[in-house]
C-alpha cells in the first residue's frame, strides 16, 4: 500500500457529501461559519465505537458551548447506521462512507496495526475543522475510551 495522505492544522478539510442515516445528504460545506468535530470510526454497534459514540453523545452539550457541531463517519450503510442511532440515543448525524473515499481522503483509511498484524482498514480518527473549513487539529490512531473528554481538554479557548 502507498503513503497514506495524513491532514495537519492548516489544511484545508477534504469536501464531502455523503448520506446520513436516514439517506438524506450531508455536506461538511454545511458547517461553514461553525466549528465541526469529524472523527471517524470502523463499525457502528461495536463495543468500542458504540463507547465512542455514546462518549460524543454524552459531550455534545459541551462541544456545542465551546462552538462545535459534532459528525461520525464510518463505512456502515445508512440502515445500519439508523439502528445504532436509535439504539444508543445519539443526538449528532451519522454519516455513510460505504466507497470509503472521504475515509481514504481524510488519512483515515489504509494501514494500521492490529493486535501486532498489519491490516487495511478505517483508522479511529478525530479532526477539528475551524469555521472556514479548514483543519484546526487532527488525531490518528485515537483510543476509543476516554477519547472524548481528552479532546474536551485540549479544546482551543
Amino acid at each position: 500500500m502507498s503513503e497514506q495522505k495524513r491532514l495537519s492544522p492548516g489544511d484545508q478539510a477534504p469536501a464531502f457529501t455523503l448520506p446520513d442515516s436516514e439517506g438524506k445528504p450531508v455536506s461538511l460545506s454545511d458547517y461553514l461559519g461553525r466549528s465541526v468535530v469529524v472523527y471517524f470510526y470502523p463499525a457502528a454497534s461495536t463495543p468500542g465505537c458504540t463507547k465512542q459514540a455514546c462518549d460524543f453523545r454524552d459531550s455534545v452539550g459541551a462541544l456545542g458551548e465551546s462552538g462545535y457541531d459534532v459528525v461520525g463517519i464510518s463505512p456502515d450503510k445508512p440502515e445500519k447506521l439508523a439502528k445504532f442511532a436509535t439504539a444508543e440515543g445519539l443526538n449528532f448525524p451519522l454519516l455513510s462512507d460505504v466507497d470509503r473515499s472521504v475515509l481514504a481522503a481524510w488519512g483515515a483509511y489504509g494501514e494500521k496495526q492490529n493486535y501486532g498484524r498489519t491490516v487495511v482498514g478505517v483508522i479511529r480518527s478525530t479532526f477539528l475543522v475551524d469555521a472556514e473549513g479548514k483543519i484546526a487539529k487532527a488525531m490518528y490512531n485515537v483510543r476509543a475510551t476516554g477519547h472524548v473528554a481528552k479532546l474536551l481538554r485540549e479544546l482551543p479557548a
